[in-house]
């Protein structure tokens, strides 16, 4: 949804039904957050009710109920609700906000809210959720709460068939969440079900603690929402965080962030410092002569020995393979070092590497099944240099009397003609198009034509 990780601070009812309080949380947040802002984006979230329609009219004055009293006492009016949305904008924050009813929803996209939230309560709420799609394009994000996976899959299947994007949350519906209860490995489980989704976690644990943070990103949260507000002029519940709270767990964030590292290592191999591969070959074993070798010579393994230190340009232990073909370009003493400059080294590990893995693909593209403990054999008449040109690749499933291989030549690649002395052949053509020469005749075969 964003390029960095969303932080979400939840204004919710903190405001407290006073308009320059709640702009004083936005100010005071927005003077904690700017040395973090290169980190992370971040966002104020709001929540709007309807409260003429939302509670049920003869329960308005049911002071006794806790969320009638709490929501009815930080009642404001829609333009004190957009003054505080405005501040949030000036404050450089993104403006989110969860509606609870349809005419908030309403009032949501008056008042230019950029995402639109879906508390957990409201996850399978469909007429809310039908109004939001039919009268909105904003982005969503969506709290899971207490749902089982069937509602989940429901409502992940409504939004994708609408083509909507939107984020999934984490979140456990206990205010304040004991530790015990943070099940941070939903998080995975969300983000195997739901590959291409962003997953995010919101919190409700103990403001103190800045250990799920650390765990939420490291398993690849890219939205994290925690309720913000102050203490010095309104009491505060157990589950929401002050400036001075915010601080150390947004620090405890930048560091998960830079032990993970960048976001492209999910994909790709880290690339090792100067520093780490001077220790690593410090560490690694030099290959020196074990006999006087005469220039030309080619030079085995049993002509070599392994030890430490090495000196710099001199070939190591991880250098001699059986792809590997040296040969001396001086004289070489007993004991002295093969380097670089007294010796030439040909591996074609690499090559041959890189051809299992487009074999590999291939098959895998195709949808060929190989079973277990088949081989592999590269079979290249004019060398590996020129296998794209001339050769192909044989996976032997079975070779006793019968015989069963899978042949496969890439996309322009060719193979000399040949003929079995022990066994009739049979080709049978499993996927796209063949050109054989068969006793000097061309024939063009498709998938399901077998030759013999």
């Amino acid at each position: 949804m964003y390029e960095k990780v969303l932080i979400i601070f939840d204004l919710a009812n903190n405001h407290m039904g006073d308009v320059e309080y709640g702009k004083r949380i936005v100010r005071e947040f927005a003077k904690v957050v700017k040395p973090f802002r290169k980190y992370f984006d971040f966002a104020i979230k709001m929540q709007y009710r309807h409260l003429d329609t939302f509670i049920h009219p003869d329960f308005k004055d049911r002071i006794d109920i806790k969320f009638v009293k709490r929501f009815s006492e930080t009642r404001l009016s829609p333009n004190e609700l957009k003054a505080i949305k405005d501040t949030i904008v000036e404050e450089g924050f993104i403006p989110i906000c969860t509606p609870f009813d349809e005419p908030s929803v309403d009032l949501v996209l008056e008042h230019g809210f950029e995402i639109i939230k879906v508390a957990s309560c409201s996850f399978t709420d469909w007429p809310l959720l039908e109004h939001i799609v039919k009268v909105s394009n904003k982005p969503m994000i969506l709290s899971t709460a207490g749902e089982p996976l069937t509602n989940i899959d429901r409502v992940v299947s409504f939004l994708m068939h609408r083509n909507r994007k939107f984020a999934l949350m984490h979140c456990i519906a206990e205010y304040p969440t004991e530790e015990s209860h943070l099940y941070l490995n939903q998080i995975d489980l969300l983000k195997n079900r739901y590959p291409g989704i962003p997953i995010g976690f919101s919190t409700h644990e103990d403001p103190k603690n800045i250990t799920a943070i650390v765990i939420a990103l490291s398993k690849g949260a890219r939205l994290l929402e925690r309720h913000i507000g102050l203490r010095d002029k309104y009491p505060l519940n157990a589950y929401s965080s002050t400036p001075e709270e915010i601080v150390p767990w947004l620090e405890a964030g930048v560091k998960a962030l830079e032990m993970m590292g960048e976001e492209r290592l999910k994909e790709t191999r880290y690339e090792p410092s100067e520093k780490e591969l001077k220790t690593l070959f410090a560490l690694k074993r030099g290959a020196f002569a074990k006999r006087n070798i005469k220039k030309g010579e080619e030079i085995s393994i049993s002509d070599v020995f392994f030890a430490i230190p090495t000196c710099e340009g001199q070939w190591v232990a991880n250098d001699f393979s059986k792809y590997a073909k040296i040969t001396a370009l001086k004289d070489i003493k007993e004991k002295e070092a093969l380097t670089a400059e007294n010796t030439s080294l040909i591996n074609t590990q690499e090559k041959v590497y890189e051809i299992v893995l487009k074999v590999r693909d291939f098959i895998k593209k195709v949808g060929i099944i190989v079973p277990p403990g088949a081989e592999l054999e590269i079979s290249h008449h004019y060398g590996i240099d020129k296998f794209y040109e001339y050769g192909l690749v044989m996976i032997t499933v079975v070779n006793r009397e019968y015989c069963k291989k899978l042949l496969i030549l890439l996309p322009r690649q060719t193979h000399p003609e040949q003929y079995h002395l022990k066994k009739e052949e049979t080709f049978f053509v499993i996927y796209g198009e063949l050109e054989l020469y068969l006793d000097g005749k061309k024939r063009i075969c498709k998938p399901g034509e077998v030759v013999t």
